[in-house]
């Protein structure tokens, strides 16, 4: 996944939607990066929130965005004992998506029932295939189209006033 302008799903807007969605404070978004050992600073967080636009507006990047979603993990599921795993270095839609069903405890019929809440369908079978292990042929690359429907499912379930504009 990369970083810049385009009608792509940045990590930026990632961050900025799941903040909005679980209505995390700066100090609690300070904790979930915490929570899988990554020391962040206020302004991090803040430079990482900025539209894209703005002149102090910063990148996150893939390897920081892995972090944030292990620690949202153990946010929602509690940390594991020992070593925290590696972050990935490169991420993509489906390594994200997998984190977010990990870390919302969801199985494929509450994936199916959150894209509904947007009216996006999805099979069983389709849904399977964006967790299977690359090398098999069964794997698919989870699109932006449904990882943002997926996020924006979330929004309304979680959120009872998700069709507020995520940019302001």
């Amino acid at each position: 996944m990369n970083t810049s302008k385009s009608n792509n799903l940045t990590n930026n807007d990632i961050l900025r939607r799941l903040r909005y969605t679980f209505e995390l404070s700066d100090d609690q978004m300070i904790k979930v990066f915490a929570l899988a050992d990554k020391e962040v600073t206020r302004a991090e967080i803040s430079e990482w929130l900025k539209k894209d636009d703005a002149p102090d507006y910063k990148p996150i990047y893939d390897i920081d965005l892995a972090i944030f979603l292990t620690g949202f993990i153990n946010l929602k599921r509690g940390k594991k004992e020992g070593e925290q795993p590696k972050p990935e270095k490169k991420l993509n839609n489906n390594i994200i998506f997998r984190k977010l069903k990990i870390a919302l405890a969801f199985k494929d019929d509450d994936i199916i029932e959150v894209l509904q809440l947007v009216d996006f369908k999805i099979g069983k079978t389709e849904l399977s295939a964006f967790f299977r292990n690359p090398t098999q042929n069964q794997y698919r690359p989870c699109k932006d189209q449904i990882l943002r429907n997926f996020i924006h499912g979330i929004q309304v379930k979680f959120r009872n006033d998700a069709s507020e504009d995520l940019n302001e």
